[in-house]
């Protein structure tokens, strides 16, 4: 695995099967999870249309996540959100190649192609 930037503050979880999920804690760190700590084929999750946390899901070297633990990290992802407090919302997801800052945009932007949408109600996976 990449060597991991400890500058980041994030927090991070545990989940199934070896897979990591990182939030970033604020604007800056959002930027630096998304575009200095990913790698290409991790996954980027974000709630749709609402502030929040990049969550990055870092996977082990040739497995791809379960829709358990995308739905986790999607959880994980709307609970770091102005979202926290709804029932269902929708959390867009891609691969880390695929999220781009545009030209002059203030930290925690992104554009983002090739996204899915996975509704989940907001909450923190707890490792086993």
């Amino acid at each position: 695995m990449k060597e991991r930037i400890e500058k980041i503050e994030c927090w991070k979880y545990e989940l199934l099967d070896g897979f990591e999920a990182w939030a970033g804690k604020t604007d800056l760190d959002n930027d630096l999870l998304s575009f200095k700590q990913a790698r290409p084929n991790d996954w980027w999750f974000h709630v749709k249309g609402c502030p929040g946390s990049h969550l990055v899901l870092f996977h082990p070297e040739g497995l791809s996540p379960s829709s358990e633990v995308i739905k986790m990290a999607a959880g994980i992802a709307a609970w770091h959100s102005k979202a926290r407090k709804a029932g269902v919302v929708p959390v867009n997801y891609t691969q880390a190649k695929h999220v781009n800052k545009p030209r002059g945009a203030k930290a925690g932007t992104v554009h983002i192609k090739r996204e899915k949408t996975v509704k989940v109600r907001p909450s923190l996976y707890k490792g086993s």
